[in-house]
């Protein structure tokens, strides 16, 4: 009995003694401690950069699509597209189809081709008249040629843009990618019915269904036919659909089948301002109050001047202070006078036919004018009225089976204009 309180001590004294010896353990490798210390040696070591590897063959052509700027030559376009290549320029020059493309390298028209690495031409695609294209390329010789229209081989696709106007048309249609021509299109389409001038609305809406030619290397050739349009101008909804005739003839229409041909274009010019409207005003020669009897639109000399409907020439020449005048008849009764005229085009003579949009005249300042502008009117039976209020005649709508025909091919070109409004309706409610 007197061993086990000195068994128990003796163990007591073992778990101290071990609860010490932890202690200093622990106290040994404290942070900071005497035995802390760990002696460093910076090793730097150079590794090798990888070799370069080329990737893939560069010896592909770059595809270009510029844009004709007002003031424009051969040269400049080929600095813009990055062609270093005087035989191709010797070589246009040295035809007379080559020197017509060169004429008619007009502001807003398109130049494409295809620009070896070294600068050199392999393909190039120049405008010409009547939407037609001078296409040249480098054959396996490593000469130029001119490839025949037949050769061309283009592919007609049909592509569909929408916009909507927050500044000006031309802006809209930029930002939605449309090409000038159909721009233009969609503005002597829909000037029958609005204002470009003095109309268009801050969310004006329009939604586009057109052609294009693209040629065997998938670079976009010419704009085709616009084949349906919309434009919703302050809420009011206006459709065109392209229906042709039975003599092979292409017009347009409303959704409802009344033709757009036989009306008249609210405006003679494409862009312009109203500088003075109809009614009286204090003339800016005479200083005195005098019947204005018709509008003026302020435009640079120069500008084109169209025809608001077809109609025949009753008058072009000089008249007094109206300077150089043109007077058009158009069904019957009616008749419209453009004046103080730069000049008229080459076709406008006395008995002459005119169709509704065809440039007729030019801006000019003749006769009495204080600055470049035309002065437009719209008369009835020889009575001046108000182009901006009058009510304008149509044309005999489609009928019968002629109507039936036309809502059948109408049909899937209306289906691609409601999908393009409904998407645009959806983008301007998240906006």
């Amino acid at each position: 009995m007197r061993l086990l309180p000195r068994r128990r001590s003796l163990l007591l004294a073992g778990i101290a003694a071990g609860s010490m010896l932890g202690v200093v353990a622990a106290t040994a490798v404290a942070p900071g401690g005497p035995g802390a210390a760990i002696a460093l040696d910076a090793v730097v070591e150079r590794l090798a950069l990888p070799a370069a590897e080329a990737l893939g063959d560069n010896s592909l052509p770059f595809a270009h699509d510029v844009r004709v700027q007002p003031g424009d030559t051969l040269p400049a376009i080929f600095d813009r597209m990055g062609i270093d290549d005087a035989d191709a320029l010797a070589f246009i020059s040295s035809s007379e189809t080559g020197r017509a493309a060169v004429r008619e390298l007009r502001s807003g028209r398109s130049v494409t081709g295809l620009v070896e690495a070294d600068g050199s031409v392999s393909m190039l695609s120049l405008p010409l008249a009547d939407n037609e294209r001078l296409r040249i390329e480098r054959g396996d010789n490593g000469k130029l040629r001119v490839v025949p229209p037949e050769a061309a081989r283009l592919t007609k696709m049909i592509e569909m843009r929408t916009g909507t106007i927050r500044q000006s048309l031309h802006r809209a249609a930029d930002e939605a990618s449309l090409p000038d021509e159909v721009t233009k299109k969609l503005v002597e389409l829909f000037g029958t019915v609005i204002d470009f001038h003095a109309d268009l609305h801050g969310g004006d809406r329009f939604s586009v269904v057109y052609e294009r030619l693209y040629d065997a290397e998938g670079l976009a050739v010419r704009v085709g036919r616009v084949l349906a349009a919309e434009f919703i101008n302050r809420g009011k909804k206006h459709l065109v659909v392209l229906h042709q005739q039975d003599d092979g003839r292409d017009e347009y229409y409303t959704a409802e089948g009344r033709s757009l041909r036989q009306g008249f274009l609210r405006s003679p010019m494409e862009f312009s301002r109203i500088s003075s409207g109809f009614g009286r005003r204090l003339h800016p020669i005479h200083k005195s109050w005098r019947a204005h009897n018709g509008v003026d639109y302020a435009a640079p000399v120069g500008t084109p001047v169209r025809a608001v409907s077809d109609g025949v020439v009753e008058f072009a020449g000089r008249q007094g202070g109206f300077g150089n005048l043109l007077v058009l008849r158009h069904q019957g009764k009616y008749e419209t006078a453009y004046a103080h005229l730069n000049g008229f085009a080459p076709a406008v003579k006395a008995g002459a036919k005119v169709s509704q949009g065809e440039i007729v005249a030019f801006v000019g300042s003749t006769g009495w004018s204080t600055g470049p502008h035309l002065h437009y009117e719209i008369r009835i039976d020889g009575v001046p009225h108000n182009p901006a209020e009058i009510d304008l005649p149509e044309a005999t709508p489609l009928t019968g089976a002629e109507l039936e025909l036309f809502r059948r091919n109408a049909e899937p070109l209306l289906h691609r204009i409601a999908m393009m409004s409904r998407t645009a309706t959806q983008v301007a409610n998240r906006d």
